[in-house]
């Protein structure tokens, strides 16, 4: 878990208000855990990041989780989604993923007040979503070689 002492720093922008910094380390961050760590190989940079907005938790400089908030209309017509929710490999059972989650579903409520969320979400990962509310909604579906399913929250 995360350390009580250990200040983390959240940010959340729109996609044209990033600097060039925090967007080198998120996509360095996805790179690193979607690609090289997954043996993945697929089109991470989509257009689908010019119309998110991107929650950063960084802890002193180094970026230890993020996810990215889509509208409804670009990846399904009447869900909001989140994707590419990614935790520093070092720091995986420290609580990252979990406080990045929390954080985001928390920005949704204001930003999108009543529109449900869809994800796909690696098939693994079921139970982490479960705990944010989600529920499966379709059987286990290859995404990118990796098995996914999709789960829906209100």
């Amino acid at each position: 878990m995360i350390q009580k002492n250990t200040a983390v720093n959240f940010i959340f922008k729109y996609f044209d208000d990033l600097s060039a910094t925090e967007m080198y380390d998120l996509l360095q961050l996805r790179e690193e855990v979607f690609q090289i760590e997954q043996n993945c190989i697929y089109k991470d940079i989509d257009d689908k990041d010019r119309e998110a907005w991107h929650l950063l938790i960084y802890k002193d400089k180094g970026l230890m989780a993020y996810a990215r908030i889509i509208p409804a209309g670009i990846s399904y017509d009447k869900y909001v989604s989140i994707g590419r929710v990614v935790s520093k490999t070092k720091y995986r059972k420290e609580g990252y993923g979990r406080l990045v989650m929390h954080e985001a579903m928390k920005e949704i409520t204001k930003l999108f007040p009543g529109i449900p969320v869809k994800i796909s979400a690696q098939a693994y990962l079921q139970k982490f979503y479960e705990d944010f509310g989600f529920i499966k909604v379709s059987e286990p579906y290859l995404e990118d070689d990796i098995p996914h399913i999709a789960m829906i929250a209100d």
